[in-house]
Protein backbone atom coordinates (compact mmCIF):
# COMPACT_ATOMS: atom_id res chain seq x y z
CA UNK A 1 0.00 0.00 0.00
CA UNK A 2 0.93 3.45 -0.46
CA UNK A 3 2.61 5.29 2.44
CA UNK A 4 -0.13 8.13 2.19
CA UNK A 5 -2.95 5.31 2.12
CA UNK A 6 -1.56 4.16 5.34
CA UNK A 7 -1.12 7.33 6.73
CA UNK A 8 -5.04 8.20 6.11
CA UNK A 9 -5.93 4.36 7.31
CA UNK A 10 -4.44 4.85 10.17
CA UNK A 11 -6.49 8.15 11.14
CA UNK A 12 -9.26 6.16 10.22
CA UNK A 13 -8.94 3.79 12.39
CA UNK A 14 -8.40 6.77 14.62
CA UNK A 15 -11.72 7.89 14.42
CA UNK A 16 -12.90 4.91 14.67
CA UNK A 17 -11.67 3.77 18.09
CA UNK A 18 -13.19 6.97 18.97
CA UNK A 19 -16.71 6.80 17.91
CA UNK A 20 -17.99 5.19 21.21
CA UNK A 21 -16.43 7.32 24.01
CA UNK A 22 -16.63 10.98 23.48
CA UNK A 23 -16.39 13.34 26.89
CA UNK A 24 -17.62 16.89 26.78
CA UNK A 25 -15.38 19.33 27.82
CA UNK A 26 -15.59 23.64 28.10
CA UNK A 27 -17.89 25.30 25.35
CA UNK A 28 -19.52 22.36 24.03
CA UNK A 29 -16.23 20.87 22.77
CA UNK A 30 -16.46 17.03 22.67
CA UNK A 31 -13.45 14.79 22.67
CA UNK A 32 -11.34 11.32 23.20
CA UNK A 33 -8.19 10.88 23.79
CA UNK A 34 -6.86 7.53 22.05
CA UNK A 35 -3.72 7.44 23.33
CA UNK A 36 -3.00 9.29 26.23
CA UNK A 37 1.15 8.68 26.90
CA UNK A 38 2.91 11.65 27.60
CA UNK A 39 3.59 12.70 30.72
CA UNK A 40 4.00 16.53 29.99
CA UNK A 41 0.75 18.32 28.09
CA UNK A 42 1.73 21.15 26.17
CA UNK A 43 1.03 24.51 27.90
CA UNK A 44 1.04 28.15 26.21
CA UNK A 45 4.25 29.23 24.23
CA UNK A 46 4.77 25.36 23.20
CA UNK A 47 4.88 24.08 20.24
CA UNK A 48 3.72 20.67 18.71
CA UNK A 49 4.23 18.73 15.57
CA UNK A 50 0.82 17.30 14.79
CA UNK A 51 -0.63 14.86 11.48
CA UNK A 52 -4.05 15.97 11.11
CA UNK A 53 -7.01 15.49 9.37
CA UNK A 54 -10.24 17.89 9.67
CA UNK A 55 -13.75 16.80 8.45
CA UNK A 56 -17.26 18.25 8.60
CA UNK A 57 -20.33 16.71 9.92
CA UNK A 58 -22.24 18.00 6.79
CA UNK A 59 -21.42 14.94 4.54
CA UNK A 60 -18.83 13.68 6.71
CA UNK A 61 -16.34 15.39 4.25
CA UNK A 62 -12.34 16.01 4.28
CA UNK A 63 -11.60 19.48 4.64
CA UNK A 64 -7.86 19.04 4.82
CA UNK A 65 -5.23 16.45 5.86
CA UNK A 66 -1.63 17.13 6.44
CA UNK A 67 -1.08 13.21 4.73
CA UNK A 68 -1.64 14.78 1.72
CA UNK A 69 1.37 16.96 2.18
CA UNK A 70 3.02 14.39 4.09
CA UNK A 71 4.00 17.16 6.51
CA UNK A 72 3.24 17.70 9.96
CA UNK A 73 1.69 21.04 10.93
CA UNK A 74 3.08 23.13 13.48
CA UNK A 75 0.42 24.11 16.41
CA UNK A 76 1.89 26.91 18.58
CA UNK A 77 0.04 27.07 21.70
CA UNK A 78 -1.81 30.51 22.45
CA UNK A 79 -2.17 31.84 25.97
CA UNK A 80 -5.94 31.97 26.79
CA UNK A 81 -5.40 35.92 27.03
CA UNK A 82 -5.25 36.04 22.91
CA UNK A 83 -8.71 38.42 21.82
CA UNK A 84 -11.17 36.56 20.60
CA UNK A 85 -9.85 32.85 22.65
CA UNK A 86 -12.51 30.94 24.72
CA UNK A 87 -12.67 27.69 26.71
CA UNK A 88 -13.49 25.03 24.06
CA UNK A 89 -11.73 26.86 21.40
CA UNK A 90 -9.65 25.16 18.60
CA UNK A 91 -6.48 26.31 20.94
CA UNK A 92 -7.97 24.37 24.10
CA UNK A 93 -8.37 20.81 21.76
CA UNK A 94 -4.02 21.05 22.11
CA UNK A 95 -3.30 21.37 26.00
CA UNK A 96 -5.19 17.92 26.02
CA UNK A 97 -1.98 16.41 24.24
CA UNK A 98 1.87 15.58 24.51
CA UNK A 99 4.35 13.93 22.42
CA UNK A 100 2.45 10.55 21.52
CA UNK A 101 -0.63 11.11 22.15
CA UNK A 102 -3.54 11.14 19.88
CA UNK A 103 -7.19 12.29 19.74
CA UNK A 104 -10.26 13.34 18.45
CA UNK A 105 -11.89 16.08 18.72
CA UNK A 106 -15.44 17.76 17.98
CA UNK A 107 -15.16 21.51 17.78
CA UNK A 108 -19.10 22.92 18.54
CA UNK A 109 -19.51 25.76 15.81
CA UNK A 110 -22.31 26.87 17.78
CA UNK A 111 -20.28 27.83 20.41
CA UNK A 112 -17.85 29.43 17.88
CA UNK A 113 -20.12 31.99 16.74
CA UNK A 114 -21.68 31.89 19.92
CA UNK A 115 -18.74 33.34 21.12
CA UNK A 116 -16.67 35.15 18.52
CA UNK A 117 -19.75 36.59 16.72
CA UNK A 118 -18.73 34.73 13.07
CA UNK A 119 -21.12 33.07 11.47
CA UNK A 120 -20.91 29.10 11.21
CA UNK A 121 -19.11 28.35 8.31
CA UNK A 122 -21.04 27.41 5.06
CA UNK A 123 -19.35 23.57 5.43
CA UNK A 124 -20.77 22.39 8.47
CA UNK A 125 -23.43 22.21 10.54
CA UNK A 126 -22.93 21.81 14.46
CA UNK A 127 -19.19 20.00 14.39
CA UNK A 128 -15.90 19.94 12.88
CA UNK A 129 -14.11 17.09 13.93
CA UNK A 130 -9.84 17.16 14.27
CA UNK A 131 -8.25 13.80 14.28
CA UNK A 132 -4.59 14.29 15.73
CA UNK A 133 -1.90 12.50 16.40
CA UNK A 134 1.56 14.21 18.12
CA UNK A 135 4.86 13.58 16.51
CA UNK A 136 6.97 15.82 18.65
CA UNK A 137 6.35 18.05 21.59
CA UNK A 138 8.44 21.26 21.74
CA UNK A 139 8.53 22.81 25.28
CA UNK A 140 9.12 26.34 25.51
CA UNK A 141 10.48 26.25 29.24
CA UNK A 142 13.55 28.86 30.08
CA UNK A 143 14.58 28.34 26.00
CA UNK A 144 14.56 31.91 24.32
CA UNK A 145 12.42 32.52 21.62
CA UNK A 146 15.35 32.37 18.95
CA UNK A 147 16.56 28.52 20.45
CA UNK A 148 12.93 27.79 20.16
CA UNK A 149 12.46 28.79 16.96
CA UNK A 150 15.68 27.31 15.86
CA UNK A 151 14.66 23.72 17.50
CA UNK A 152 11.73 23.62 15.25
CA UNK A 153 13.15 24.86 12.08
CA UNK A 154 15.96 22.37 12.42
CA UNK A 155 13.29 19.49 13.03
CA UNK A 156 11.29 21.13 10.07
CA UNK A 157 14.27 20.63 7.68
CA UNK A 158 14.59 17.41 8.85
CA UNK A 159 10.88 16.05 7.64
CA UNK A 160 11.79 17.99 4.50
CA UNK A 161 14.95 16.46 3.64
CA UNK A 162 12.92 13.30 3.97
CA UNK A 163 11.03 14.50 1.17
CA UNK A 164 13.98 14.77 -0.44
CA UNK A 165 15.21 11.55 -0.39
CA UNK A 166 12.10 9.70 -0.88
CA UNK A 167 11.61 11.60 -4.62
CA UNK A 168 13.42 8.77 -6.51
CA UNK A 169 11.92 6.03 -4.88
CA UNK A 170 8.43 7.24 -6.11
CA UNK A 171 9.29 7.93 -9.16
CA UNK A 172 10.71 4.52 -9.58
CA UNK A 173 7.76 2.70 -7.95
CA UNK A 174 5.32 4.79 -10.12
CA UNK A 175 6.97 3.63 -13.36
CA UNK A 176 7.16 -0.22 -12.02
CA UNK A 177 3.45 -0.13 -10.66
CA UNK A 178 2.03 1.28 -13.98
CA UNK A 179 4.91 -1.31 -16.16
CA UNK A 180 5.71 1.71 -17.85
CA UNK A 181 9.20 2.04 -20.13
CA UNK A 182 9.32 6.00 -20.66
CA UNK A 183 11.80 7.87 -22.39
CA UNK A 184 13.84 10.17 -20.59
CA UNK A 185 15.39 13.41 -21.19
CA UNK A 186 19.02 14.60 -19.64
CA UNK A 187 17.00 17.24 -16.64
CA UNK A 188 15.25 14.10 -15.49
CA UNK A 189 12.08 14.57 -17.34
CA UNK A 190 10.33 11.54 -18.48
CA UNK A 191 7.21 10.25 -20.79
CA UNK A 192 5.20 8.13 -22.55
CA UNK A 193 3.63 8.60 -26.01
CA UNK A 194 0.33 6.65 -25.94
CA UNK A 195 -0.93 7.96 -28.42
CA UNK A 196 1.09 9.99 -31.38
CA UNK A 197 0.13 13.40 -33.23
CA UNK A 198 0.46 13.44 -37.01
CA UNK A 199 0.54 17.70 -36.72
CA UNK A 200 3.30 19.86 -36.50
CA UNK A 201 5.42 20.64 -32.83
CA UNK A 202 5.21 23.20 -30.68
CA UNK A 203 8.60 26.26 -31.04
CA UNK A 204 9.44 28.43 -28.49
CA UNK A 205 6.83 31.42 -29.24
CA UNK A 206 4.35 29.53 -30.49
CA UNK A 207 0.46 29.28 -28.80
CA UNK A 208 -0.18 25.93 -27.75
CA UNK A 209 -3.78 24.14 -26.24
CA UNK A 210 -3.90 21.53 -24.28
CA UNK A 211 -5.90 19.47 -22.31
CA UNK A 212 -4.30 17.88 -18.65
CA UNK A 213 -5.12 16.26 -15.25
CA UNK A 214 -2.37 16.56 -12.80
CA UNK A 215 -1.84 13.98 -10.29
CA UNK A 216 0.97 12.45 -7.44
CA UNK A 217 2.70 9.35 -7.87
CA UNK A 218 0.17 8.06 -5.32
CA UNK A 219 -2.86 8.97 -7.37
CA UNK A 220 -3.74 11.66 -5.99
CA UNK A 221 -5.51 14.18 -8.27
CA UNK A 222 -5.03 17.72 -7.85
CA UNK A 223 -6.01 19.72 -10.71
CA UNK A 224 -7.67 18.98 -14.23
CA UNK A 225 -8.92 20.67 -17.20
CA UNK A 226 -11.36 18.23 -17.90
CA UNK A 227 -14.62 18.29 -15.82
CA UNK A 228 -15.64 14.62 -15.83
CA UNK A 229 -12.14 14.28 -14.50
CA UNK A 230 -12.31 16.59 -11.76
CA UNK A 231 -15.43 15.11 -10.86
CA UNK A 232 -14.25 11.72 -10.66
CA UNK A 233 -11.40 13.00 -8.71
CA UNK A 234 -13.90 14.78 -5.97
CA UNK A 235 -11.63 18.00 -6.67
CA UNK A 236 -13.09 21.44 -4.92
CA UNK A 237 -16.00 23.02 -7.88
CA UNK A 238 -15.58 26.46 -8.44
CA UNK A 239 -19.07 27.34 -10.21
CA UNK A 240 -17.03 30.60 -11.75
CA UNK A 241 -14.72 27.62 -13.39
CA UNK A 242 -14.95 26.82 -17.02
CA UNK A 243 -13.35 23.54 -18.31
CA UNK A 244 -11.87 23.61 -21.32
CA UNK A 245 -8.89 23.22 -22.64
CA UNK A 246 -5.58 25.76 -21.51
CA UNK A 247 -4.03 27.88 -23.84
CA UNK A 248 -0.53 29.67 -23.66
CA UNK A 249 2.63 30.77 -25.18
CA UNK A 250 5.48 28.76 -24.72
CA UNK A 251 8.11 30.76 -23.32
CA UNK A 252 5.69 33.55 -22.77
CA UNK A 253 3.62 32.63 -20.17
CA UNK A 254 5.21 30.73 -16.85
CA UNK A 255 4.19 27.02 -16.32
CA UNK A 256 6.20 24.63 -15.15
CA UNK A 257 9.25 23.72 -16.19
CA UNK A 258 8.54 20.03 -17.14
CA UNK A 259 5.43 21.13 -19.21
CA UNK A 260 7.73 23.31 -21.56
CA UNK A 261 10.02 20.71 -22.05
CA UNK A 262 7.96 18.17 -22.34
CA UNK A 263 5.40 19.53 -25.17
CA UNK A 264 8.22 20.74 -27.44
CA UNK A 265 8.71 17.25 -28.01
CA UNK A 266 4.97 16.17 -29.11
CA UNK A 267 3.17 17.06 -32.34
CA UNK A 268 -0.63 18.52 -32.38
CA UNK A 269 -2.46 15.62 -31.31
CA UNK A 270 -0.46 13.45 -29.25
CA UNK A 271 -1.32 11.99 -25.86
CA UNK A 272 1.45 11.66 -23.30
CA UNK A 273 1.76 11.02 -20.18
CA UNK A 274 4.78 13.19 -18.43
CA UNK A 275 6.65 12.29 -15.23
CA UNK A 276 8.24 15.17 -13.75
CA UNK A 277 10.46 15.38 -11.19
CA UNK A 278 10.38 18.38 -8.54
CA UNK A 279 13.68 19.46 -10.02
CA UNK A 280 11.48 21.18 -13.20
CA UNK A 281 8.02 21.47 -11.24
CA UNK A 282 8.08 23.08 -7.66
CA UNK A 283 11.35 21.89 -5.87
CA UNK A 284 11.18 22.44 -1.82
CA UNK A 285 8.04 24.78 -2.60
CA UNK A 286 4.60 23.22 -1.79
CA UNK A 287 1.74 24.16 -3.77
CA UNK A 288 -1.43 24.90 -3.04
CA UNK A 289 -2.79 22.02 -0.34
CA UNK A 290 -2.29 19.28 -2.92
CA UNK A 291 1.23 19.59 -3.79
CA UNK A 292 4.12 18.80 -1.14
CA UNK A 293 7.73 19.97 -1.43
CA UNK A 294 10.09 17.43 -3.22
CA UNK A 295 6.71 15.92 -5.61
CA UNK A 296 7.58 14.89 -8.38
CA UNK A 297 3.82 15.05 -10.87
CA UNK A 298 2.52 12.83 -13.06
CA UNK A 299 0.82 14.30 -16.32
CA UNK A 300 -1.86 13.40 -18.52
CA UNK A 301 -1.54 15.47 -21.61
CA UNK A 302 -3.18 16.10 -24.82
CA UNK A 303 -1.49 18.21 -27.43
CA UNK A 304 -4.87 19.63 -28.87
CA UNK A 305 -3.77 22.11 -30.69
CA UNK A 306 -0.81 24.11 -32.06
CA UNK A 307 -0.88 28.08 -32.90
CA UNK A 308 2.11 28.78 -34.73
CA UNK A 309 3.81 32.49 -32.99
CA UNK A 310 3.18 35.79 -34.24
CA UNK A 311 7.10 36.52 -34.56
CA UNK A 312 7.09 37.78 -30.92
CA UNK A 313 10.36 36.88 -29.20
CA UNK A 314 9.86 34.67 -26.51
CA UNK A 315 10.73 35.40 -22.78
CA UNK A 316 14.35 34.28 -21.37
CA UNK A 317 14.13 30.68 -21.10
CA UNK A 318 14.27 29.55 -17.77
CA UNK A 319 17.74 26.81 -17.36
CA UNK A 320 17.63 23.61 -19.12
CA UNK A 321 14.62 25.03 -21.41
CA UNK A 322 16.15 24.45 -25.18
CA UNK A 323 16.00 21.68 -27.11
CA UNK A 324 15.57 18.36 -24.55
CA UNK A 325 17.93 15.36 -25.57
CA UNK A 326 15.97 11.87 -25.48
CA UNK A 327 17.82 8.95 -24.28
CA UNK A 328 16.68 5.23 -24.56
CA UNK A 329 13.66 3.98 -22.11
CA UNK A 330 14.95 3.10 -18.97
CA UNK A 331 14.00 0.22 -16.34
Amino acid sequence: MKKSVLFLSAAAMLLAASCQSFKKGDGGLEYNLVDDVAKEKAVAGDFLSVDLTIRSDKNDSLLNSTYDLGLPQIVNIAPDSIPGAYKGDYNSMFKFLGEGDSAVFKLNMDTMAAKTGQPKPEFADKFVTFTVKVRKHFKKGQLTDSALYAEIDGYFKGELEGLKKAEEGKISKYVADKKLEPKKTASGLQYVVTEEGKGAKPVLGDTVVVNYTGMLTNGTVFDSSIKENAIKAKLPMDPMRTFEPLKFSIGNQPVIQGWTEGLLLFGKGTKATLIIPSSLAYGDRPAGQKIPPYAPLIFDVELVDVIKGQGVAPAPAMPGMGAPTVTEPTN
